[in-house]
């Protein structure tokens, strides 16, 4: 997949984000989700937070595919996930 940078305006907690381009004439509809991930809600919060990271994404929705990590704080780590394209033909 080709990347384009887009700004999204920051807002505090989950965000739904649906996007459509035109690529040679040919309409996409592209659908990604933003969820915070809280350190607090690991299972072991004193552990290594890679692998915290790692038990909480193995139970996240199979439908959508890790798209990007962002830039962690003390609380939390936000990721950014795309829809997968079979799911969105069903």
């Amino acid at each position: 997949m080709t990347h384009i940078a887009i700004p999204i305006p920051t807002s505090a907690g989950k965000q739904d984000i649906q996007i459509e381009v035109t690529i040679n004439n040919q309409k996409q509809a592209l659908h990604y989700k933003v969820e915070l991930f809280y350190w607090e809600d690991c299972q072991n919060p004193q552990g290594h937070r890679a692998d915290c990271l790692s038990e909480m994404l193995s139970h996240h929705d199979p439908n959508w595919a890790l798209y990007y990590i962002g830039a962690p704080t003390e609380k939390f780590v936000p990721i950014t996930f795309v829809e997968k394209m079979n799911s969105r033909l069903k």
